[in-house]
């Protein structure tokens, strides 16, 4: 009896919760891009930048390596070196900086906890 109880009063919250409907955000404008560029060389490495009118800014470059795969035979990858800024609600700018290669994605911020 109890088991039916809690279930009734799940499904009513349930119910309760789904009519309320999604939050709603506040609107905000979508920024401009003042600046972006993109290149690609033939060999497939790559220059990506873009910065937009609230100071959201991101450049990337992507560089052809050759690396040896499990069976030790080599392959060519690309290894992406970038970084990216934006400013939080308060104006505090925060910055990322990150490799992307055959050790997989390494970001380095002061927003990042680092473990000991």
């Amino acid at each position: 009896m109890k088991l039916i109880f809690v279930a009734v009063c799940v499904a009513a919250l349930v119910g309760v919760a789904l009519a309320s409907g999604p939050p709603v955000l506040p609107e905000r404008p979508v920024p401009q891009i003042v600046s972006s560029e993109f290149s690609q060389q033939p060999e497939g490495g790559y220059v990506y930048n873009y910065e937009t009118q609230d100071g959201i800014k991101k450049t990337e470059n992507g560089e052809v390596k050759t690396v040896n795969d499990e069976d030790n035979k080599p392959q060519q990858v690309v290894v992406v070196r970038g970084s990216y800024s934006y400013p939080d609600e308060l104006g505090q700018q925060h910055n990322v900086n990150y490799v992307a290669d055959e050790n997989g994605f390494q970001p380095e911020s002061a927003d990042i906890p680092v473990q000991a």
